[in-house]
């Protein structure tokens, strides 16, 4: 029984471990906007990452990531960070998203700059 319920205790710890560096994270996704996209965005006339999360709702946001069109429409909002958003790891884009969803219009009030 000891045996038992030490491997289930293992197997319970493994799998939150993996399941928790598989999320994406908004706050990730905040630092990706500042570090990658806010210089060039401002020559698009967004002063900040909320600026481009409020551009759409949480419903609209998830239609476009149902459709695989999120940097499309990041490249529609900011055309001057093309290169930069193309350029973007599979793991900045799935933070760049939850960043849009959390403070969608419709979402909570961000803190960044």
């Amino acid at each position: 029984m000891k045996k038992t319920t030490s491997l289930l205790l293992t197997a319970l710890v493994a799998s939150s471990v993996l399941a928790t560096s598989v999320v994406a994270d908004p706050s990730k996704g905040q630092r990706v906007y500042l570090k990658k996209l806010k210089g060039v965005c401002k020559k698009d006339g967004l002063k900040n990452g909320a600026d481009l999360s409020k551009k759409k709702n949480r419903k609209d946001w998830e239609a476009i990531k149902e459709a695989g069109k999120l940097q499309e429409e990041w490249i529609g909002i900011c055309p001057s960070g093309e290169q930069k958003i193309n350029k973007l790891r599979d793991k900045d884009v799935e933070d760049l998203y939850d960043f849009c969803w959390k403070y969608a219009n419709d979402g909570d009030m961000p803190a960044c700059g």
